[in-house]
């Protein structure tokens, strides 16, 4: 009785074919001369996708025929991307499907492996005497003389990834040698107050060269830079006059007795040349020899092809990997109906995983870290990316772009699901962890954590951000949001509900310039109901912007509840052919708003210009309730308070629970706000106490809902990373 079955389970070792799908088998161990089968695997992807395009053009695998390969665990290393066109397409009831075996095992790697042991002590008396004399017996060198061609050498000034390659250690990015060094939480930063010479134009000076944007320098009175050898180069990451601009410059020159540094290449927002946040400036300096002192941090003398390293704590079996690959590790182009699942897609100096005019595309499972730039950059319609771990990276988590604005039709990209933290590593400013572009995009169910600024970054129309989680962000970064848009009367019909937005980046004791949700410069169109700010700065900025409602969201525990100003009123960019990237009017008129399907979808916007276009008008605050707001529920300028008629403030609560600070609104400032206080909590449901939090709130069953109904219906429980199915 059992010999059929064993007939049978040899037929499916021998052949890929089986039950009309096909099966290719992958494994690191596998020949160039191997076919496929589970006995004689391929060696890499590459081959299997040239497999399958082979016997798709002998026709011996039929269109309607699916195809899985079947990707065994153990490492893949690229030294190019694996590339996927039109013709490796599958279709919606065959897809061709890339799937590790066993989840996470499958590792596809852009980098170059080191021994442990190939680290050896300094022996170079040159390298030794610019070494501290405590580090000089900590650093080891590993010749690298295997990397293809020449290293290249850093550019004088970069905003985002430096040149390659990079080193990463038991899956950990590495530090470039550096000062002030890093801690955990990447601070290690020094400063300065005074610009000897911001860099910016100077229309009355003699030297041509000053009328021109130019490099700047400023006074910094510690001594530390004296003992840095200019000629090797040294690079300083700055905050130069914005905390969200941030940008690397080589040193040019250093005055050690009138303590001035010189710097090789302008910024183009000057040196500390006015700012809305801190009056001191931030930098620090990496890739400087006289610094390696830490371990984990590391050198790479360029010209020798030497690499430098303080070993960090039981190094001698440490997986060591230098990036070095160039270009994304997988590209698809003009490709359908293609699975990626349960691969890990790691180390590459680039993007991890690059789509365009793709469709139907799924990167499911998967496991993206450790590139340079961001994780996954794609634009097509109808794809999803969900469940993947997305860590450690230069740039950008996952950035979509799709569908069409002109016409208003969606990209129906959906985003689900996704775990996504500590990016932003080298591009320390809008470089967020989700970005949707475009029209029609879904972002849900989203952990997002633990980088310098923004969490979702966004433009275009009809995309829906519900149900995400997002924690720790903007934490090194001023004037920004953690979910953040502007500058465009055109971004209309986006809707960010039911998110749990909280812990975000300290602000300053003079300024509260972290947001929760920021509609910069007058944004408009946007829906900002049943979100969850706990600690969260100035929780709703709305900066000038109209026809975005506030409605039935829980602020706790933030300085200031929401924010309205009226900057499209007095600041002098509004809608000013002279600012290019304001021209609001502009802009709606490339999109052909005063007509369908414009007029149809936003007819708001259609007669804005006929109804005081200037004003914030129509943001409509309903039913929202703020709890334990420290510094202002309302923080409305005067011009806006002079418009508080034109505004539609309904049933909104302001409460203090038992033993926390007295908010500064009251019911008689603005109509449309009750004030509650501590002397009515004997009217309060006994979570309300003082240590209140969301989750006090929404696990409880005292029958708070029925006091505050506005926000009963938010979905606390089903907010953030769900189980896979």
């Amino acid at each position: 009785m059992k010999r059929p079955v064993l007939i049978l389970v040899a037929l499916l070792a021998l052949t890929p074919h089986a039950f009309g799908d096909w099966n290719i088998h992958v494994a690191p161990n596998g020949s160039i001369q191997g076919d496929g089968s589970i006995q004689k695997p391929f060696q890499n992807l590459t081959q299997a996708r040239n497999a399958i395009r082979a016997k798709r053009k002998s026709s011996e695998i039929a269109s309607d025929e699916a195809i899985v390969v079947q990707v065994g665990p153990g490492v893949y290393r690229l030294d190019q991307s694996f590339e996927l066109t039109a013709i490796d397409s599958g279709t919606s009831a065959a897809p061709v499907i890339y799937r590790s075996t066993q989840p996470g095992t499958a590792q596809i790697h852009g980098g170059e492996s080191l021994q442990p042991s190939a680290f050896v002590p300094v022996t170079n008396p040159n390298a030794l005497k610019r070494l501290s004399s405590s580090a000089q017996d900590q650093v080891r060198v590993c010749e690298v003389q295997n990397l293809n061609g020449d290293v290249p050498d850093l550019n004088d000034s970069f905003r985002a990834v430096p040149a390659g390659p990079w080193l990463f250690i038991n899956g950990q990015p590495q530090e470039l040698a550096r000062w002030p060094n890093a801690n955990a939480d990447n601070a290690g930063w020094t400063s300065f107050t005074k610009a000897i010479d911001s860099g910016m134009p100077q229309p009355d000076a003699t030297d041509e060269k000053l009328r021109k944007l130019h490099p700047g320098s400023f006074q910094f009175d510690d001594p530390r830079p004296a003992s840095w050898d200019l000629s090797q180069g040294v690079w300083l990451r700055g905050y130069w006059t914005h905390d969200w601009s941030d940008e690397v410059i080589r040193v040019a020159t250093y005055d050690q007795q009138a303590k001035v540094i010189g710097l090789a290449k302008p910024h183009s927002y000057g040196i500390n040349n006015g700012t809305w946040g801190r009056s001191e400036r931030r930098f620090y300096a990496v890739n400087v020899f006289e610094e390696l002192d830490a371990p984990g941090e590391w050198y790479l003398d360029r010209k020798n092809k030497q690499l430098y390293l303080i070993p960090p704590a039981d190094f001698s079996n440490a997986s060591v990997v230098l990036a070095t690959l160039q270009s994304p590790l997988v590209k698809m182009t003009d490709a359908h109906h293609i699975h990626l699942e349960g691969l890990s897609i790691q180390y590459g100096h680039s993007d991890a995983i690059s789509i365009r005019n793709a469709n139907h595309i799924q990167i499911t499972n998967c496991e993206i870290a450790n590139h340079a730039r961001s994780a996954i950059s794609l634009h097509g319609s109808d794809n999803i990316v969900s469940s993947c771990h997305v860590y450690n990276l230069g740039t950008s988590g996952i950035s979509v772009k799709g569908g069409d604005r002109n016409t208003l039709t969606p990209g129906n990209n959906l985003v689900v699901n996704n775990h996504i933290h500590h990016y932003g590593k080298f591009q320390r400013t809008y470089a967020p962890g989700i970005s949707l572009q475009g029209c029609g995009q879904i972002a849900r169910n989203n952990c997002i954590h633990d980088a310098p600024h923004n969490a979702v970054h966004y433009g275009g129309n009809d995309h829906l951000f519900e149900r995400n989680e997002v924690y720790r962000v903007v934490m090194e970064t001023g004037d920004s949001g953690a979910f953040y848009s502007g500058r465009d009367w055109t971004s209309q019909g986006n809707v960010i509900r039911h998110n749990y937005i909280h812990d975000l980046g300290e602000s300053d004791s003079t300024h509260t310039n972290t947001m929760g949700v920021y509609l910069d410069d007058c944004d408009s169109g946007d829906t900002i109901e049943g979100n969850v700010f706990y600690r969260a700065g100035r929780a709703i900025m709305i900066g000038g912007g109209r026809d975005n409602p506030v409605l039935n969201n829980l602020v706790i525990d933030c300085p200031i509840g929401i924010h309205l100003d009226s900057r499209g009123m007095t600041w002098e960019q509004w809608n000013n052919p002279k600012y290019s990237s304001w021209q609001l009017e502009r802009k709606a008129e490339a999109l052909n708003y005063l007509n369908p399907p414009w007029s149809d979808r936003y007819p708001w916007l259609a007669e804005i210009m006929n109804d005081s276009p200037r004003e914030p008008l129509h943001n409509p605050m309903r039913g929202n309730v703020f709890i334990n707001v420290s510094k202002e529920v309302c923080h409305f300028d005067a011009k806006v308070r002079k418009l508080l008629k034109k505004l539609d403030i309904q049933n909104n609560i302001v409460l203090n629970t038992p033993g926390s600070a007295t908010t500064t609104v009251k019911a008689t400032d603005i109509d449309g706000f009750t004030n509650w206080d501590a002397s009515q909590k004997d009217t309060l449901p006994a979570e309300f106490n003082t240590n209140f939090s969301p989750a006090t709130l929404f696990h409880s069953h005292s029958g708070w809902q029925k006091k505050f109904p506005s926000i009963a219906s938010i979905p606390f429980d089903e907010i953030g990373l769900i189980p896979n199915p």
